[in-house]
């Protein structure tokens, strides 16, 4: 089994600053569209926190890439292509693996910025685009069923939802640090986690100097107790919350 780290919304390149905390509620915003979208920051009600995160750059008619998409039914349909797709694959994500979306956060006006966790799918089907999208995701306005954002565009759908409550057992970052430095469970270590091979990211007392850039982590935790223990408590918090 395998454990996606899966870096999504708002951040100082993507949109120019963190998503908002409000009322203790994490709100992801969703990047500013690229190939294809048909949902504005106003049709997600939006617009306010967008125009506030990006420093009025982006308002309310501007269009944004709606994905992950969470669904009234507690499922979830997230798009991936290009190099992150691939990455995917050759890591061997498939079904029944977990995808943890994390992102870069901060209370509105006084909050520091960090990375927490602040949703989740659990796979149970791989949609491929390259023949044409399901009527369904084109009756969604997913962004990647409106246009192929690449050869290998697909969806990965399934099981999600999103944490109504920034709890600080989601948290990734460590108190008062830059929001790459993280406390990283104890079962995580060098070698179990993509794109982190560098022995200088692994630092003592548990800490992990996470890469500034990339989307997908993917942590393989094969039958191990301790990681299937922190996934299940990582997803009863989300959805308890």
């Amino acid at each position: 089994m395998k454990i996606v780290f899966s870096r999504k919304g708002f951040d100082s390149s993507a949109g120019g600053g963190p998503s908002p905390i409000i009322d203790g509620r994490p709100v992801s915003l969703p990047i500013p569209a690229g190939a294809a979208s048909r949902t504005t920051y106003r049709d997600l009600g939006l617009h306010e926190h967008a125009a506030k995160a990006s420093r009025g750059r982006l308002g309310a008619d501007d269009l944004c890439h709606h994905d992950p998409m969470f669904l009234d039914d507690g499922t979830c349909a997230f798009g991936q292509c290009g190099a992150a797709q691939t990455h995917l694959e050759r890591q061997g994500v498939g079904l029944g693996d977990v995808f943890l979306f994390f992102g870069l956060f901060a209370e509105e006006e006084t909050g520091e910025p960090h990375h927490r966790i602040f949703a989740y799918l659990r796979v149970e089907e791989i949609v491929p685009l390259g023949s044409g999208a399901p009527a369904e995701l084109v009756d969604l306005k997913h962004p990647h069923a409106l246009a192929m954002h690449g050869s290998n565009d697909c969806v990965w759908r399934g099981e999600g939802m999103v944490a109504s409550r920034a709890l600080p057992q989601l948290r990734l970052t460590v108190p008062g640090g830059p929001p790459t430095l993280w406390q990283r469970p104890e079962w995580l270590r060098r070698g179990a986690l993509s794109y982190h091979d560098r022995a200088d990211r692994w630092l003592r007392g548990g800490r992990l100097r996470s890469v500034a850039r990339g989307q997908e982590f993917v942590a393989e935790i094969g039958r191990r107790k301790a990681p299937h223990e922190w996934l299940a408590r990582v997803v009863d918090e989300i959805t308890a919350s």
